[in-house]
């Protein structure tokens, strides 16, 4: 497909890697040179200097003879005017990222009326990843198919689990159950396991279990499956605003600490039943104080990386407490394994995965037949329905 990106940050260029090593053809268009200049000399596509809102910019993007134009800017109302403009100058199909919470209830509104095929909100998308997470709190990893009804769980073998030493064709006649282990991977190596593999402690085994299943099984293994019933949140931006929304609305208790007292103040009138908490998440007294000890589950939602890995390091001196760290620039991953931070989100390849599986089903009707294609284990494996 011939696909225009605009605007080249973390989302637009984790689109453009990953469009690109699909074989998509590929021109970007940012305000930037530098930006451009960056992804031109590590990948194959054509690079425009400008506004994506301007139609004489988008004409020398080739926007006449393009199928779909995404517009992943940080402002809203640029990506929206650039979906617009190129639908009216080609009749081109076209993906607007929408982050501001005031447009979430009018994303359908937006969609049909400016002719937009897909209006993605990044956070929302992100919150609805960690609540699905902790609804699976043995699981570090979750992916969805056949639209929700199949979801690939990723676990981390414990110490002393009965899993330790057992081959995988035995796990089912051992333990009963009806569990299909799709992938381990141990240290840097991936493996697709034949029924002679040997499981080991500490290894990260993907499986898909019925649901009917799934506490039998965690129980055996020895990994704990005890529901989540209150959650902390530290940093009380967007994600965390639409989470708590979605915790709240499945019986969970939620407690945001925020450092922002004009932020606080907009959390506890938007979300009464949340207890909003003005301090500083860092301060480990506080976190003590406000029952960190007592949690079901920790979230770290700062602005800052290294703030979301040193205060989950921290939570998980708690025993069986569910950790869950978002991370935005970082990308040394071997060095975040190694550091066992339980689960990790990455917003920016949230959001990229969700338009790229919106450009997989636009090719599929021009000849391909993927339904959903997830990268796992570090783009080491395709998970293909």
């Amino acid at each position: 497909m011939r696909i225009i990106i605009v605007g080249c940050g973390k989302v637009g260029s984790a689109l453009a890697e990953q469009l690109s090593a699909e074989g998509h053809e590929l021109t970007l268009i940012d305000l930037s040179e530098r930006r451009l200049e960056k992804l031109t000399n590590r990948l194959d596509l054509t690079a425009v200097a400008g506004s994506g809102t301007s139609y004489q910019v988008l004409l020398e993007a080739g926007v006449q003879d393009t199928d779909l134009v995404i517009a992943v800017t940080a402002h809203d109302e640029i990506n929206l005017l650039s979906c617009l403009t190129a639908r009216k100058a080609s009749g081109c199909h076209a993906i607007a990222r929408v982050r501001d919470p005031q447009y979430v209830a009018d994303l359908g509104f937006i969609r049909d009326e400016l002719g937009i095929s897909m209006a993605i909100n990044p956070e929302l998308s992100t919150a609805r990843v960690v609540s699905r997470l902790m609804r699976f709190p043995s699981a570090i990893g979750v992916s969805t198919f056949a639209r929700g009804r199949i979801e690939l769980l990723d676990i981390r073998i414990p110490a002393e689990s009965r899993l330790d030493g057992m081959a995988v064709c035995e796990v089912n006649p051992l333990l009963r159950t009806n569990v299909l282990l799709c992938m381990v991977r141990r240290g840097e190596t991936t493996y697709i396991p034949k029924g002679d593999f040997i499981l080991h402690t500490g290894d990260d085994v993907t499986v898909i279990i019925p649901p009917k299943e799934q506490k039998l099984f965690f129980d055996q293994v020895g990994v704990p499956s005890m529901p989540i019933k209150t959650a902390m949140l530290v940093g009380g931006g967007k994600i965390a605003f639409f989470l708590a929304k979605i915790l709240l609305d499945s019986g969970i208790s939620v407690k945001i600490i925020e450092n922002r007292l004009e932020r606080c103040e907009f959390l506890s009138e938007k979300l009464p039943a949340a207890t909003v908490i003005h301090g500083d998440g860092t301060d480990r007294e506080l976190l003590d104080e406000e029952g960190l000890s007592s949690c079901g589950a920790f979230v770290s939602l700062t602005g800052m990386d290294e703030e979301n890995i040193l205060l989950t390091l921290f939570a998980k001196r708690v025993p069986g407490l569910k950790t869950i760290t978002k991370i935005n620039r970082i990308t040394f991953n071997d060095v975040i394994d190694g550091l066992e931070l339980g689960s990790v989100i990455y917003p920016k390849y949230i959001t990229s995965e969700a338009i790229i599986a919106y450009v997989r089903a636009r090719q599929n009707s021009i000849g391909s037949n993927v339904e959903t294609l997830y990268h796992l284990f570090d783009n080491r494996v395709e998970a293909i329905e």
